[in-house]
């Protein structure tokens, strides 16, 4: 195998750093292990985050999702420690990692993880004519 998992976030320069624009990803193929039983759990993720210098690189963000495979880790522990290594690698004014966890007991978890940068405050919100 040519590719494979790393814990490497790779950035590259924001082109447009003069303006906050959103950046929004979807992950839908997370998968990592239940700590408790071993057994695979999976999560359709969504990074969505404001650039400040830096962006991060999309080949690199999925070798890095990839990583998380065959770990052990709670949904809160594993959405919140995604986010803490994003926010590392790029310093965004904001990032929010939404986990939206497959079934399991009955149950379908949704893990929402936010950051903003200090003194970085959203602009007012745009409303669009219908």
């Amino acid at each position: 195998m040519t590719t494979k998992p790393t814990k490497q976030l790779d950035t590259f320069p924001n082109p447009k750093p003069e303006r906050d624009f959103l950046i929004s990803i979807r992950l839908p193929e997370f998968t990592c292990l239940c700590p408790v039983t071993g057994q695979p759990d999976f999560a359709d993720m969504t990074l969505a985050y404001i650039a400040d210098a830096r962006c991060v690189e999309l080949k690199s963000l999925k070798l890095y999702i990839w990583s998380f495979r065959d770990e052990g880790m709670f949904h809160e522990a594993v959405t919140n420690a995604i986010l803490d290594d994003v926010v590392a690698a790029c310093a965004p004014r904001y990032a929010r990692l939404t986990a939206a966890f497959n079934v399991r007991g009955g149950t379908y978890p949704t893990i929402v993880a936010e950051y903003r940068q200090p003194g970085w405050t959203p602009g007012p919100a745009t409303v669009l004519p219908a």
